[in-house]
């Protein structure tokens, strides 16, 4: 399979996830705003979702794919099937275990993860409330990501790219006619999480059972598969989901902020998603297997061309996000969410935290495709290394810039601590000869420098004033956003041509 073809695969049907991900957030803007409710449920909503790209799309993906592509390339599928099936029993009955003692001690979790707000008693038995509906998601979202590791690892990544957007329609869909059947309406949104988790988890079975992978119940916690990906999996958690902590320990810092704060964050960071899902998510997705298969090959010139590819693919693309997302902040917020309740003010708060987000932007996406060339290796020590490394300094980096900038100072340590934790990994994969740069870097660089020059100063110059964008009707708003980032892209792209640089210049098979 054409790598680049697969990309755009999975990039297009992670896109078609992120726009109906901001029509889903719109939705939410108009109808509750950013205040005490949305407060509640993002925090309610984050928790489970932290623990779930903790243990499954990080920690539990980066250590499951290795090995099940080890048991695919070296013992074959019936073997693979095994695997499979101890190891997705097993996940299944321990996070049942953890969902209900999650239930349990809801009021405790939100103590420790949202401190602040056990001084507005409606606020915080609000977020217990939530959270009691949301924990289960874990569980089912769990086993989805399972099943798209196992689609990944059989070259089938469009199926685990479409599934999120089954939880954006059960967010749009609820919110939209379920609302006025609850009280308060607010708690319309963590039912929608738990049939979101379920209808994706619903859609990825027929697929499993046409590639024969549909696991069967077979807890077996002693399987030596079933071992390896266990012992993984727990220095894993750090390595590979070290902007999740961050996030989680920002919610602690923002919930003793003005009520709105972790909202303007939440729509920041949802902002800074999409190019992060893009592009970050999407390579290392199609990157891991490879990898994976190129080192239990012993392939050692293949694997470290193929992370150069993804190195200069990442920088070819998330160079002109992250310049578009600083250049294009209120642009980009008031055309998405200032609707209804999201005032003038929310839209100024949360440009100052997309902003902030934006100078790590390229950090983030890096550490998506720098990790996994030591997860492929089943190294889990030097990251894990780095990753505590990274979050001490983005919380230390949180605690000196939280008093100047607020909420804006939580949103640049998080992109500074990524930054951080690519440099290192960077670093570590040099010093360990993983990976060796190819012929033309200096060259490469130097053409995008230029032709990220050409694109930021059309940007700058279309773009325009605040206040028309705060006060045009929305049709002219989405039409003047569309054209700026049409006329950026081209100009972009054009440059890059004029250069020298070419789509095929990135054309690449996957590993066999």
């Amino acid at each position: 399979m054409n790598l680049l073809r697969a990309l755009a695969t999975v990039g297009s049907m992670t896109f078609l996830s992120r726009i109906l991900g901001f029509v889903r957030d719109a939705v939410i803007a108009r109808l509750f705003g950013a205040g005490l409710a949305t407060d509640a449920f993002f925090v309610a909503f984050r928790i489970p979702n932290l623990l779930r790209r903790l243990f499954a799309e990080g920690a539990f993906s980066q250590a499951f794919v290795p090995i099940l592509a080890e048991y695919k390339t070296r013992n074959g599928d019936a073997e693979a099937k095994l695997l499979v099936d101890r190891t997705a029993s097993v996940l299944a009955l321990v996070l049942l275990v953890v969902s209900l003692i999650g239930i349990l001690a809801a009021p405790w979790i939100i103590y420790v993860s949202a401190p602040g707000f056990s001084a507005t008693s409606e606020k915080f038995d609000l977020t217990v409330s939530m959270l009691r509906i949301t924990f289960p998601y874990l569980l089912f979202i769990s086993l989805v990501s399972l099943a798209g590791g196992i689609l990944n690892s059989w070259s089938r990544f469009a199926i685990p790219a479409f599934t999120p957007t089954l939880l954006n329609l059960s967010f749009i869909f609820c919110a939209l006619l379920l609302a006025p059947y609850f009280d308060p309406p607010v708690l319309v949104l963590a039912w929608a999480v738990l049939a979101g988790g379920m209808l994706q988890l619903a859609f990825q079975l027929p697929f499993l059972a046409r590639i024969g992978m549909l696991p069967r119940l077979r807890p077996d916690f002693s399987d030596p598969g079933v071992q390896r990906v266990l012992k993984l999996m727990g220095p894993a958690v750090f390595g590979v989901s070290i902007a999740q902590i961050s996030l989680l320990i920002n919610t602690i810092f923002a919930s003793f902020l003005a009520n709105g704060s972790v909202s303007w964050l939440y729509y920041a960071d949802r902002l800074m998603e999409f190019p992060t899902g893009l592009l970050g998510v999407a390579l290392g997705t199609i990157l891991l297997p490879s990898l994976s298969k190129y080192y239990s090959s012993d392939a050692t010139e293949q694997y470290s061309r193929l992370l150069d590819w993804g190195l200069r693919l990442t920088l070819l693309l998330a160079l002109p996000a992250a310049a578009a997302l600083a250049l294009l902040a209120v642009p980009l917020i008031s055309t998405l969410f200032h609707y209804g309740q999201f005032s003038i003010e929310d839209v100024w708060m949360t440009r100052q935290a997309l902003v902030a987000y934006s100078v790590g932007l390229v950090g983030l996406i890096l550490v998506k495709v720098l990790a996994p060339g030591f997860y492929a290796r089943q190294n889990i020590r030097t990251p894990v290394k780095i990753a505590v490394i990274a979050l001490v300094a983005t919380q230390l980096m949180n605690l000196a810039l939280i008093g100047p900038l607020k909420h804006a100072g939580l949103a640049l340590a998080i992109g500074l601590g990524a930054c951080l934790n690519a440099g290192l990994l960077y670093y570590k994969l040099r010093q360990h000869d993983i990976y060796r740069p190819q012929p033309g870097w200096a060259e490469f660089v130097y053409k995008l420098a230029l032709a990220l020059a050409v694109m930021a100063a059309a940007l700058w110059g279309a773009t325009g004033s605040d206040g028309w964008w705060l006060g045009a009707v929305w049709q002219h708003r989405v039409a003047g956003l569309v054209g700026i980032v049409c006329l950026g892209a081209g100009m972009y792209f054009a440059s890059l041509w004029l250069l020298g640089i070419r789509i095929n210049d990135f054309v690449r098979r996957a590993a066999d």
